[in-house]
């Protein structure tokens, strides 16, 4: 114990004795407390060796701890510049990210709302595509009903220009049939934009007054006739007259238009013209032609006319175009029934 406690004694005084001047004067109220405990100490002296122990021992570690507490004080000071150097480093640091942090929820909201503006966009462009294919659909429906619709112009082109080569065709022959009469001007032969039409005088056809066909007549009317047969128009048999009135078996010019007008109609379909084309209609004394107020005029007038009209169907009235109609004269009073064969 004695030699430990002389080694001990030994390295105290080994030690500068500035450090501990420094020491007491940095630390006044530690190097007081020591003291005391050093002067209690020489209280318990028992007249032998043992209290230089003591003494020796608690002077060693009052010396070890002064050593370790002047060694904390001088890292501390040392490191106190390098913490207080990190310290500001430290806050920059966080202020730079601060900053960071800051301009990051600036560009996260500006994408937040570029976002918002390209969902609209493109909301945008979804109800205009939809748009887009409701117009491409509805061009193909178009589109399509065009189509059809110059198929159906086409198919009908073709088939007037059958019906106007047919029409032609039957125009020729029947100046080659009529040349006769059509030269001395008993018969004419118009060639309309919806068929034909004949005009055939009294003379040729009935005595007169009389609603009963001649010879002549008949024989007119066969060759007519024949070329009806091939032709697939609607046949409109007009009967008309002078203004001078009638005597004896009619009561009127309107009743022998209308029987005139039958009885080309009943010879036609003996020739075997379909009864559904024909119709024979009155038109009296009317629509002239000529002026009745001589005789010639009045010999004009008394005739019977044969119009050929293209059968009318449903697509044509679609396409719109005017089905052709026969004229009727509105201001002319309803005949009474004749006692010829009455008129369809």
């Amino acid at each position: 114990m004695r030699r430990c406690g002389i080694r001990s004694w030994d390295r105290t005084e080994r030690l500068p004795s500035e450090v501990a001047g420094a020491h007491r004067k940095r630390f006044p109220r530690v190097h007081h407390r020591l003291e005391n405990l050093a002067l209690q100490g020489d209280g318990f002296s028992v007249g032998n060796g043992c209290s230089s122990i003591l003494r020796c021992s608690l002077a060693a570690h009052v010396l070890l701890l002064l050593l370790l507490s002047v060694a904390v004080g001088c890292v501390s000071k040392g490191s106190y510049d390098e913490i207080a150097s990190d310290r500001d480093r430290l806050a920059a640091a966080r202020r730079g990210l601060e900053d960071r942090v800051e301009r990051l929820e600036a560009v996260n909201q500006s994408l937040a709302a570029e976002r918002i503006a390209l969902i609209d966009a493109n909301e945008d462009l979804r109800i205009a595509s939809e748009r887009n294919e409701r117009g491409v659909a509805r061009l193909t429906r178009v589109e399509s009903q065009l189509t059809e619709r110059l198929e159906s112009s086409e198919a009908r082109l073709f088939a007037r220009s059958t019906e106007i080569e047919e029409i032609r065709s039957s125009y020729d022959g029947l100046i080659s049939d009529l040349e006769d009469e059509v030269a001395s001007g008993q018969i004419q032969i118009h060639r309309l934009r919806s068929g034909l039409k004949l005009n055939l005088s009294e003379e040729i056809l009935f005595p007169s007054g009389s609603a009963t066909l001649n010879s002549s007549g008949t024989a007119v009317l066969r060759k007519v006739g024949r070329r009806l047969l091939e032709l697939p128009h609607s046949i409109a048999v007009e009967g008309h007259t002078d203004d001078v009135p009638v005597a004896r078996r009619y009561p009127s010019n309107w009743e022998l238009a209308a029987a005139r007008a039958s009885s080309v109609v009943r010879l036609l379909i003996d020739l075997g013209v379909e009864p559904e084309r024909l119709k024979a209609v009155s038109r009296a004394e009317f629509a002239p032609i000529a002026s009745n107020d001589s005789i010639e005029g009045r010999a004009k007038n008394r005739r019977i006319e044969i119009q050929l009209d293209a059968a009318v169907d449903d697509s044509a009235g679609a396409s719109g175009a005017e089905a052709p109609s026969t004229e009727v004269d509105s201001k002319a009073p309803t005949p009474h029934a004749p006692e010829g064969p009455p008129a369809s």
